[in-house]
C-alpha cells in the first residue's frame, strides 16, 4: 500500500484539493494500539492501489494536533483508529476500530 505522510496542517488544504479530482483516504492511527494495528493491517491486506484513491496516513500519537484540526475541520468525533474519505471536499465516509471496511471505502 503507498501511504502518503501527513505531518503538517497545512496539507489538509492539499487533500481538500485534491479531493476534487479523486477520492482521498485518512488513517489515523495509533502507534500504541493493538486494534489500530489490526485494523491497519485489515485494510492493508484488502488495498488495491489501482483503486483511484490517495491514501494519508497521519501517526496520531507525534501529530496529535493534526488531528485535532481534521475533526474541527471536518465536523468529526476524534477516533483511533479512524478513516476518513474525502471526496469534493466532503467526508463521504468515515467509520473506526473494526467498523472500517475497504469495500465501503471504494463504494
Amino acid at each position: 500500500m503507498n501511504w502518503h505522510q501527513l505531518t503538517e496542517i497545512s496539507q489538509l488544504e492539499e487533500l481538500v484539493a485534491l479531493s476534487q479530482s479523486q477520492k482521498v483516504l485518512i488513517l489515523k492511527h495509533s502507534t500504541r494500539c493493538s486494534i489500530s494495528s489490526m485494523a491497519l493491517s485489515r485494510l492493508e491486506r484488502s488495498w488495491d492501489d489501482g483503486n483511484g484513491i490517495s491514501a494519508y496516513y497521519l501517526d496520531l500519537i507525534q501529530y496529535r494536533n493534526i488531528s485535532n484540526a481534521i475533526a474541527e475541520k471536518f465536523n468529526v468525533e476524534h477516533q483511533s483508529p479512524q478513516v476518513l474519505v474525502l471526496d469534493k471536499g466532503e467526508v463521504v465516509y468515515t467509520a473506526s476500530h473494526m467498523g472500517i471496511s475497504y469495500s465501503d471505502i471504494v463504494a
